[in-house]
């Protein structure tokens, strides 16, 4: 291996841009006709110097130490290469005085800037449909229903009537206001929608003044994005074969940016807090870098021995995912002959194409808030009876269940009440949601209950699912509105499927101690390990700060899944589990152990779960599950684990990062 390395550190010369954001053009993979499909690394460290050179020399400052720094995992993948930093350079727009004669002549500026603004905006929707889904490119179609907002658009035109200044004032003045209200909000929900603001009002400052900012398009490195936050807009406009990941100071998992990325399937870490100051405090914004999106970090200045690290991984990696593809059109089936079903999560009905292609036999949570995160007003019934039936059409039979809107929290609905909640997490968030605004509800439910009515869809093949519920009273209401929902249509005349199974997720510690009660109300049971966790051990799943106390392999987690799992045996309640520990294989071999016989996660991991799944035998899971309960700590818990696993699925874990 020390032999391949040292080969491809020959071949690979990127060299470093004299000036920071000029890059030159480099001899790197890619450059040419017969590069290198491997990943490359930097002919010597001295060239990974931010202050570049062929050699070190005794005037030559020495290299910086690497800088960890953690933030949030929004979109998976592994990736080394040179930053790219944009610069932070707010745009300073003059106060300019007119005369009143002119003030219809300024305001005919700002309508024309807004006219170009949205049909610049169509046009990337268009492409953006090509690149990412209907669902995700959405994201445009927000802001173009921003700059038709009356309440946004007006108070511009008033301060150009009312106080004769020049629109481009009027327009950095007004949005810039706007931005600093939201980013000076201590809840995270409003900062996340301050890159919407300054993407708007950077598109109009350019319509106005003619210029177009296209460093992001004349890229000739392949690199890595860093900056504090990044519109939408910035996302779709650069070029992705020059794009490798994302690194960003604010966003969340809910945040435009997160969603682009995701739907580009770009590897991206969000919420770092101060990467572009770390950069800035070592004068190097051209340095190599390594942005593992799988699990929330990124390397600054990594040292000779990290470089090494993640080429040797990302290489074995390859060779792993090659002979996964050779068990696509394989059955999920345990050595000793019991089936798993193995499901996916979307967010997007277009990515059940992917779950299908990763060998996945269907749906297990489909993401419906995202219906609403992607607009600006909210989701017709036809909207929803729409993404609903494009699933239906792409699963061709396959299972399907749909989680119905898990709103408030980290997504911004917040964003849209007057008095944001102190403490969100534990707020009007979810099932309280839907039943505190029932009209919105409904209207999704008489959707949903259509779409069971086409004839695409097969008897019992598309669920209902509640999220976060908490009590029997609830549940209960919600089923309620569904059968209220059912009489209407029945009224009407429109086809549906009376016996729809309806469902709910098991993501808070109630639920879980209560699973007996439930068991006599729902029809099935689907257990959320994100909240669940987050709840059981009071740790906010979006803070980084307390990242390290978020570990599904406390104790106290695995006695609670096992209470439910015990519950649906005995009432023969189907159970699944659909959080993101269901992707992580030493999780999946709990699971198992403990009953649960269908797993749901992204597509991209589904052929690592197969490849487990066909490696053990029931058995050999259910002891381990009985050792796990044994043991006191969530360390002790992980390290049994994983040693167990890497004797199982060996190739899975050779040359893993962060071990």
């Amino acid at each position: 291996m020390a032999a391949e390395v040292s080969t491809a550190r020959r071949k690979y010369h990127p060299g470093v841009p004299s000036k920071p954001n000029k890059p030159d053009k480099p001899d790197r993979p890619g450059s040419g006709q017969n590069a290198p499909a491997q990943p490359q690394a930097p002919a010597n460290m001295a060239a990974a110097s931010p202050r570049g050179g062929a050699a070190a020399s005794g005037n030559e400052p020495p290299r910086p130490q690497p800088i960890v720094l953690k933030g949030l995992n929004v979109s998976p993948g592994i990736v080394i290469a040179r930053v790219y930093l944009l610069q932070d350079d707010p745009k300073r727009v003059a106060r300019r005085a007119i005369a009143p004669e002119s003030v219809k002549q300024e305001l005919a500026r700002f309508d024309a800037a807004l006219k170009a603004s949205v049909g610049e905006l169509q046009e990337v929707h268009r492409q953006a449909e090509k690149e990412m889904g209907k669902d995700a490119a959405k994201i445009f179609l927000f802001h173009i229903g921003m700059l038709s907002d009356k309440s946004l658009v007006t108070p511009i035109r008033k301060m150009i009537e009312t106080d004769r200044v020049n629109a481009e004032y009027a327009v950095a003045s007004t949005l810039g206001a706007l931005a600093s209200t939201f980013r000076s909000k201590s809840d995270s929900v409003f900062a996340t929608k301050v890159n919407d603001i300054d993407d708007l009002a950077a598109r109009l400052l350019a319509s106005l003044t003619g210029g177009e900012d296209d460093r992001l398009k004349n890229l000739d490195h392949e690199v890595i994005l860093v900056g504090k936050d990044l519109t939408p807009g910035q996302c779709a406009a650069f070029d992705r074969k020059k794009i490798l990941g994302i690194a960003t100071d604010l966003g969340g998992r809910t945040s435009h940016t997160a969603i682009v990325a995701r739907a580009l399937g770009l590897p991206a870490v969000v919420g770092c807090e101060r990467v572009t100051e770390a950069l800035a405090e070592s004068g190097a914004d051209w340095t190599l870098a390594i942005l593992d999106g799988d699990h929330g970090e990124v390397i600054l200045h990594p040292s000779e021995a990290q470089v090494t690290s993640v080429l040797n991984y990302l290489q074995s990696k390859k060779n792993y995912e090659i002979t996964l593809n050779e068990l696509r059109d394989l059955p999920a089936v345990t050595l000793d002959g019991v089936p798993i079903e193995l499901l996916g999560n979307i967010e997007f009905a277009d990515e059940i194409s992917s779950v299908i292609n990763s060998g996945g036999v269907g749906v297990g949570l489909y993401r419906t808030e995202f219906l609403v995160l992607t607009k600006t007003t909210e989701p017709t019934e036809g909207d929803h009876f729409n993404a609903y039936k494009r699933c239906l059409e792409l699963a061709q039979g396959r299972p399907i269940t749909i989680r119905t809107l898990d709103l408030g929290a980290d997504k911004y609905t917040q964003s849209r009440t007057e008095v944001p909640e102190r403490n969100p997490f534990l707020g009007l968030r979810s099932i309280r949601f839907c039943l505190k605004n029932q009209h919105i509800f409904k209207r999704q439910l008489r959707a949903l209950l259509r779409a069971s009515g086409l004839p695409t869809c097969k008897p019992g093949q598309m669920k209902i699912m509640f999220p976060l519920i908490t009590s029997t009273s609830e549940f209960r209401q919600a089923k309620y509105l569904l059968n209220d929902m059912m009489e209407d249509l029945a009224d009407e005349g429109q086809a549906f499927d009376s016996k729809i199974k309806v469902g709910m997720m098991v993501e808070v510690p109630s639920a879980a101690l209560m699973a007996d009660t439930f068991a006599q109300e729902a029809d099935f049971f689907s257990i959320g390990t994100n909240d669940l966790v987050q709840y059981t051990l009071a740790v906010d799943r979006t803070n980084e700060r307390v990242a390290n106390l978020y570990n599904p392999f406390h104790p106290a987690v695995i006695v609670l899944i096992r209470d439910v799992a015990r519950v649906a045996k005995r009432r023969n309640i189907p159970l699944s589990c659909c959080g993101e520990s269901a992707a992580d294989l030493e999780f999946a071999l709990i699971l198992l152990g403990l009953g649960l016989r269908t797993l749901s996660s992204t597509a991209s991991t589904i052929p690592h779960l197969k490849r487990l799944v066909r490696s053990v035998k029931i058995e050999q899971c259910q002891r381990l599950a009985r050792q796990a309960l044994s043991l006191d700590s969530d360390a002790q818990v992980a390290a049994m684990l994983r040693e167990r696993a890497r004797k199982i699925v060996p190739e899975a874990f050779e040359g893993r990062l962060g071990e």
